[in-house]
């Protein structure tokens, strides 16, 4: 099967409207994601994306285009029989190399195109991606990861020692998934602009549809911050789990200010407390509250994880699907947290990123990690409608895609695309 073409779609969802997605940082953001589409000369279409806030989704839409140059032409059994040579190529141009390298406005368009690389290559297999992963031998996963500035702190025979060792019980693992789902938390309750009847409502309902951990954003003022805190607890009551959330608001001394004040509450953990690039901010943190610090979904490659770990800077690994260069640089990292056993609890949300790491964190918990224990994967409940395969949450739990067709779960329905494309779809023509 040979990739043809290229389509690009500036997709972009009027969330900040509602206070969707609202932090102490990103304020008005609206869901977004620079959308590609790989053309193939057969029925198949490859589908990728990378998460935004609305503006600057043009830019990465220019640098999937321009990285796109990589992909047209190849055979897809050429990539995926060398999928790290493949990522070295799209990341390796020696000029547009300068602007990152691995970060920034390229790295996101790259995790466009590998996770749209990625959907074909699941498509064309018939398998959902999740059980695609699971079903490669620890060889094939070895040989998608490229090890380059990570190979200290975990080699290549390291990472197949993981893999290798859990390869007898990957049967029955699998099964699990599929019986009992992956444990999940919900961020929906506690958005920084809803009100407290607002937010004692959804706390209601989710209780009542069985979430047992649920997320609150931080970053206001301290008293309002914990008083916030404390409707929050009285609502999911003392046994369920609590975790703040300050999106990168404070500097490190200020971290700890506000965290010794806010872990009266009894929280699971604290996230993005400061500046995501900080790694001794993070273990310092860490230090001086002795409250779990969770952290990545800012997090820009590979060697940013790597640090982390290695200073014991954060206790939750939180990958993201598209933050990195796509489901390759994710199974890097998820294989490290393992070397370092740190549990992978992946960020989600936005637009397509609970749809993406619902396969990420299968793959982990049948190949990798092979328990739950400490490990949740976010939820919002937010645009869902918009996928042709729409995550499945039961009692809590995501459901593992079974269709066949689904791939990596990410493709949008054409009349979302028709309505929200920027600036030219139907919803953006009526706007002032």
């Amino acid at each position: 099967m040979k990739i043809t073409g290229i389509r690009t779609v500036d997709l972009r969802f009027p969330t900040s409207r509602f206070h969707i997605g609202s932090d102490a940082v990103n304020t008005d953001p609206d869901y977004s994601a620079a959308y590609c589409i790989l053309e193939t000369d057969s029925a198949l279409e490859g589908h990728g994306l990378t998460f935004t806030c609305g503006r600057g989704t043009e830019l990465c839409v220019l640098a999937i285009q321009f990285l796109s140059r990589f992909v047209v032409g190849k055979d897809l059994d050429a990539i995926t029989r060398d999928f790290a040579g493949f990522l070295r190529e799209l990341t390796g141009d020696t000029q547009y190399r300068w602007l990152g390298p691995d970060k920034g406005v390229v790295h996101l368009a790259t995790a466009a195109l590998v996770n749209a690389v990625w959907d074909l290559y699941a498509k064309q297999q018939k398998k959902p991606l999740w059980l695609l992963l699971c079903e490669m031998t620890p060889e094939q996963i070895v040989g998608c990861i490229d090890f380059r500035y990570i190979d200290d702190a975990l080699s290549p025979d390291e990472a197949l020692a993981i893999l290798r060792k859990n390869e007898p019980t990957k049967t029955a693992r699998i099964a699990q998934l599929r019986k009992e789902g992956l444990p999940a938390y919900t961020t929906s309750v506690g958005w920084f602009g809803f009100s407290d009847d607002k937010v004692k409502r959804l706390c209601q309902d989710a209780l009542a549809d069985g979430w047992t951990h649920f997320k609150l954003k931080v970053g206001g003022e301290p008293l309002d911050d914990l008083r916030r805190g404390f409707l929050v607890r009285s609502q999911i009551g003392p046994d369920n789990k609590l975790m703040i959330d300050a999106n990168q608001k404070w500097g490190v001394a200020e971290s700890i200010d506000r965290l010794n004040q806010l872990k009266e509450l009894d929280l699971y953990w604290m996230e993005e407390p400061t500046s995501p690039d900080d790694i001794l901010g993070h273990a310092r943190i860490r230090k001086e509250t002795g409250v779990r610090i969770a952290t990545g979904e800012h997090g820009q490659n590979k060697v940013i994880f790597k640090q982390l770990m290695q200073a014991n800077a954060i206790d939750v690994c939180q990958i993201d699907s598209c933050r990195v260069a796509g489901v390759n640089e994710n199974l890097a990292i998820i294989l490290m947290a393992k070397k370092f056993n740190i549990p992978v609890c992946p960020h989600a949300g936005g637009v397509g990123l609970c749809e993406y790491v619902q396969h990420l964190a299968a793959w982990d918990f049948a190949c990798v990690s092979a328990t739950w224990q400490d490990r949740v994967v976010e939820y919002v409940d937010h645009l869902h409608e918009h996928f042709l395969t729409p995550t499945k949450i039961v009692r809590g739990r995501y459901i593992p895609p079974e269709d066949p067709t689904s791939g990596y779960s990410i493709q949008i329905k054409q009349p979302s695309l028709d309505e929200y494309s920027f600036p030219s779809g139907t919803y953006w023509k009526t706007q002032p």
